[in-house]
Order: C-alpha cells, then structure tokens, then sequence
C-alpha cells in the first residue's frame, strides 16, 4: 500500500505537469517557499503571539513568525497583520468572532453573484447565527449596484460591510459606500482571498486607501503562498483581532506554513509588482482571444476583466459537461453559477459558466501570446468538437516550455530573511 500512495502521488505530479491549469483559486509555490513546508517547524506547535508562547523551544519560529508579521506589513502597507489563521475560511471566522455576534446582520455578496460560502446563510455566516442580507448586485455591471446597497445599508443597519468574493472581476465600490457604513456604525471588511497578490502588487485596488478596516484573506491563489490565511487591519482593531484568533479560533496555527508564506512575503515583495502586472495582461488577453474564437465572454462592454479571473456564458453546453469536456483534453477549470442562471433554469450543479483564473500560467511563464494559444484549445473543444484526447496531446506538448516557476527566488540564491 506504501507504494501505491507513493505511486498516487507522482502520477498526480506527471499530470499537473501535463496540463494547463486555469483553476482561480489554487496557484504553485516556488520551491525555495516548498522547502518551509517539509521542515521541523510542521511537527511543532507554538500557541500564542511571537514571545508570548504557551509552548517552548519557540525562539526561531519566533524569528520567523516576526518576519513574517513585519513583511506582510509593508507589502500591504498596512499597520497591523496576523499571519495566524489557517485559512481564509478560518480567516473570516476570525472576523465574525471579533466584531458579531449570533442575530447581528451583516451585508455580503450573495453566492450567485460571486460570494464565498464563509459569507452567506448557506456556510459559515448562517451556521454561526447571523442574519444575511446581501448586497444588491448589477449584472450588466457585474459588480454591487452602490446606489441601491447605499439604500440597504441605511434600511438594515448592518454590523458589518463585508466586499469581496469568489467571483472577483472587477474592484468594489468600497470608496462609494465607506461614508454609509460609517453612518450606521458598521466595520468594514474586505475578503481579498482571490485578488491578496494583486493588491500586493498595487494592480487591482487598494482597500485601505478606499475606507476598509479590515482584509481577511487566503495566501494561495494570485498571492502564491502555502494553503495558510491572514488577517490585516488598523492598529486599533489589533487587540481585538489577534484575541479572535488565538485563543478564539486557532490553537497551533500550522508553522510550516508560516514559514512558507513567509518566504512567499518575501518574494512578493520583490517580485510582486511585474507578476501582478502580467496577471492583468494575461487575463485580458485570454479574455479577448476567446471573444475572438466565438465565445460569450462575460462583461464584454467593461473590458472583460481587471483581475485574474475570466468568465464565459455557454448556456447552450453547461458549465458542468464544459468543465469536463476540458478537463478531459488537459485543461483545468471549474464550472461557475453566474447572477442569471436561476432565470435559466440551472443551480450549483449545472451552472451555465465556466471561471478561469490566469495567475498559476503566469507564474508558469506564460503571457499574451500564450492566452491565444489556450483559447484556440478550448476553442477546437468546446466550439470545434474536436476529440478532447487528440487535444490533450497537443496540450501537453504544449506545457514542457513551461515547467519553472517565475517570479521567485528559485532562479538564484534567495536572501537571507
């Protein structure tokens, strides 16, 4: 059995490496950052803040935990971080602990219009007992309609005004709705799980700048940390903050993670602006190559996109056979409810889209004249009817120029942290 595991795990490698992965969510680690992952620090533990352990033996998680806190500080160009949570999910939970409780209201985007489960009646927020109301949202637009959500905010005086989403094109109108928010007393949040590396790399928006109090966030998706969270936020919220998490939320905080992300930390800051930079263009370009082939490109009128994420409408094939049909022929996407498929007739199950997320090719090496390449693949698939299989050989032909991951310290010595 041994074997087979071990087995498993190299056939899974040989087949992501045989493949074009365009899942928004996920992105890969340098190796320099792997190298956390596999060290000591993943059999300790160390309850507690930086040198006010419940454990001991804590002095170089210490050091590094420390590094950590103070990169992503300035990456972020905020006052007060909290590498602790081990998740985004964990992350959000940490938000909810710190400033709701059971029966307040908060205000998010629905799951249909691009929220995360941790923020609606279906996941988190509603098992913990709070009362959801969502954000009024602009299809056309793709994005929160402000003039309506200014109007909801005043009617149901939220405790919290939480932005962010799974489904993330454009940046939100934090700016336009920061002033109402204040009026009732709510904290403002942000979930920058899907945009933390563009933010980083000051190409998407920035939140702090705009009236937000608090970002939770992933660290593995356009930010190319370990599967880990983090919480960032004014020096005020500091105490309150890191008292939801441990001991409110976290016991050990998995340390090799930590490690990672900050290894990770490190190079975003020193690669992180021209990566975010060729996330857009590639996004964009990807966007606009399939407009080309034929397909129905989600917010045409607006540019597509100004994120990682790209989505296309194929009400006649479905997202689900779509995503299939995809993976099938070597390229990895995930199928994705849009604001109008219950008009359709369609839920979660079958959707009518299909969500791509260019960050991960990108960090492979990938640009603007490699998007035209994938559309033309997911083109002879989806709208050619070409054999998947015939198409996965050309896709795997295609990958063996793309096997090292950019935009870290891999190509030389890394810097001491």
């Amino acid at each position: 059995m041994l074997q087979d595991i071990l087995e498993t795990l190299e056939r899974h490698e040989e087949f992501i490496r045989s493949v074009i992965p365009l899942i928004a969510s996920e992105n890969v680690m340098s190796l320099t950052a792997r190298r956390a992952l596999v060290s000591d620090f993943g059999h300790r533990y160390a309850e507690g803040l930086p040198r006010k352990r419940v454990y001991a033996g804590c002095r170089f998680i210490d050091e590094i935990e420390l590094k950590a806190i103070e990169l992503a500080k300035e990456v972020f160009k905020v006052e007060h971080a909290n590498v602790q949570p081990t998740s985004g999910s964990v992350a959000n939970l940490a938000l909810y602990v710190a400033f709701t409780k059971p029966g307040d209201t908060i205000m998010t985007l629905s799951v249909k219009d691009g929220g995360h489960i941790t923020m609606n009646r279906v996941g988190l927020a509603g098992r913990i007992g709070l009362n959801v109301v969502n954000f009024p949202f602009d299809a056309e637009e793709f994005n929160i309609d402000v003039d309506k959500a200014e109007k909801l905010i005043r009617e149901v005086n939220p405790k919290l005004v939480f932005f962010g989403g799974s489904v993330f094109l454009f940046p939100h109108p934090v700016r336009e709705l920061r002033d109402v928010a204040k009026e009732v007393g709510a904290v403002t949040a942000y979930d920058a799980s899907h945009v933390l590396g563009l933010i980083a790399g000051k190409e998407f928006q920035r939140p702090f700048e705009e009236g937000v109090e608090i970002v939770t966030s992933s660290t593995h998706k356009t930010f190319p940390g370990p599967q880990h969270g983090i919480i960032l936020c004014r020096s005020e919220f500091a105490e309150i903050v890191d008292r939801a998490v441990f001991p409110g939320v976290v016991s050990n905080h998995h340390l090799h993670h930590v490690a990672a992300l900050t290894i990770a930390l490190l190079e975003m800051k020193e690669f992180g602006r021209e990566y975010a930079k060729q996330i857009i263009r590639n996004a964009k370009a990807l966007a606009n190559a399939l407009a080309e082939e034929g397909f129905k490109v989600v917010a045409e009128h607006k540019g597509f996109t100004e994120s990682h994420q790209v989505l296309v409408d194929l009400p006649e094939i479905g997202g689900l056979k779509a995503e299939k049909m995809l993976e099938e022929a070597g390229i990895l996407v995930n199928r994705n409810l849009l604001p109008w498929d219950k008009e359709r007739g369609r839920d979660f199950r079958d959707p009518s889209g299909i969500r791509l997320g260019v960050q991960e090719v990108t960090r492979l090496g990938m640009k603007e004249d490699e998007m035209k390449e994938i559309a033309k693949f997911m083109a002879d698939v989806l709208l050619r009817g070409k054999d998947p299989k015939s198409i996965a050989k050309k896709v795997a032909e295609f990958r063996r120029d793309f096997t090292k991951v950019h935009y870290s310290f891999d190509s030389g010595e890394a810097p001491f942290i």
